[in-house]
């Protein structure tokens, strides 16, 4: 079972409270590190013109922070 690491777990936490609909270019950036980290790819950023992965990816995310830290 994957954890997040202590600080990504704490991040990831403060990401989940956040109520916008939209992400910052900062927010973003977090989401393609943690992803290719915890999902063991390499780094990139997907087109932003199709919201389809990283919504996928918001979603694998949050099954790691479901397992807790």
């Amino acid at each position: 079972m994957v954890k997040f690491e202590k600080q990504d777990f704490e991040n990831w936490s403060k990401f989940r409270d956040s109520k916008k609909s939209t992400l910052s270019d900062i927010e973003y950036t977090i989401i393609c590190q943690y992803h290719a980290k915890y999902y063991n790819h390499k780094f990139h950023k997907p087109c932003t013109c199709s919201p389809k992965t990283i919504k996928s990816w918001i979603k694998d995310l949050n099954i790691i922070w479901d397992n807790g830290q």
